[in-house]
This record gives C-alpha cells, structure tokens and sequence, in this order.
C-alpha cells in the first residue's frame, strides 16, 4: 500500500491512520496532511526549521518543551543506560533495547495495511 518506514511503534500507529482515517489539517508548505492541529502546527515548524527549546548541557534543540523536558533526563538520570555502539544514553534498558535495533536492522513490527517492517 505505501513505502513508509519507521523507528517507533507510535509513530507506526499514527502511519495507519493515514489509510484510515481522514487527515483535515493540511499543510500550505507541502503534501502532508494532519488528523490533528497540534501535529500540523508542530510540522510547519520543519520548514521554518524553528526550534525554540534548546538543552542547556548540550547544543541539542528541540520543537516542543515536552521533547526537552524529556532529553533533559538523560542528563540528570543517574540511571543512565549506555549503548555502546554509538554512545547515546536512555533512561531505562527497554528503551536501550529498542534502540540497539537501530544497529542490529531487527524490525519485529509489520504494518498490516502495506506489510513494512519496523523496529518499534
């Protein structure tokens, strides 16, 4: 049904939404379409490449405050897990191991409307 692919299980639930559902916010900049506002006032943001919300420990920036607040933890968590192939740190070893899919290629999750494989 479609080429798309996808690092995140959510963002695979929002995928099968676009062969579902009606998408009434549309972009002026581009095809892309919207079931919500918020995500179309978050992607304009993308061609205006502005993004407010900077990290103050590293040169990391972000479109929305929620998306810093949660970067911020890898910095603060004690907890930290590594991964040691690209030294990037998460929170808690489930979402490491989501990560590491990254670098071994494993997609456990298919798309039932277009059969496209992802890692989350």
């Amino acid at each position: 049904m479609c080429d798309e692919t996808f690092t995140q299980e959510s963002e695979l639930d929002c995928h099968l939404q676009t062969h579902t559902v009606e998408n009434p916010y549309k972009c002026n900049q581009c095809d892309n379409t919207f079931t919500q506002k918020s995500d179309l006032d978050n992607h304009l943001k993308t061609h205006t490449r502005e993004n407010p919300y900077q990290c103050s420990n590293c040169d990391q920036v972000f479109l929305d405050n929620y998306e810093l607040l949660r970067h911020m933890k890898i910095h603060t968590d004690k907890n930290s897990y590594l991964c040691r192939q690209c030294d990037k740190t998460f929170k808690n070893k489930s979402n490491l191991d989501i990560h590491k899919r990254v670098h071994t290629g494993v997609k456990p999750y298919q798309c039932s409307q277009c059969d496209k494989t992802f890692t989350q």
